[in-house]
């Protein structure tokens, strides 16, 4: 059994790798918005990789490689570093409800 200023202690484990992976879903799913105002405005149209889905098939598609590039570069700066969670986490679910909000048609006639 440990005595002294160690004992009751348990060793920090780095959470960037965690944190790494929430931030991305925030900024994939505001991606996925961007780009659906962006098709509405007429400014970007996404190809059509699967036919029956039409436009969505190639908007999605984007969103999730721009959601696996940043996931991948926060991971590879974050993943061995202990990072305050509160800032990420609100920052997580501003942009996951601005990229719903994105979506919603309502929005579109505002442009």
């Amino acid at each position: 059994m440990r005595s002294g200023p160690e004992a009751g202690k348990s060793p920090v484990v780095p959470n960037g790798a965690a944190l790494a992976a929430v931030l991305a879903a925030g900024i994939g799913a505001f991606a996925m918005g961007l780009f659906v105002i962006l098709n509405e405005a007429k400014l970007f149209v996404a190809p059509s990789l699967y036919a029956p889905a039409g436009g969505l098939s190639g908007r999605s598609t984007f969103a999730v490689i721009a959601w696996l590039v940043v996931w991948a570069l926060l991971h590879a700066r974050w993943r061995a570093r202990e990072i305050e969670s509160g800032r990420i986490v609100v920052a997580t679910l501003v942009l996951t409800a601005l990229g719903a909000l994105l979506t919603f048609p309502p929005v579109w006639g505002l442009l």
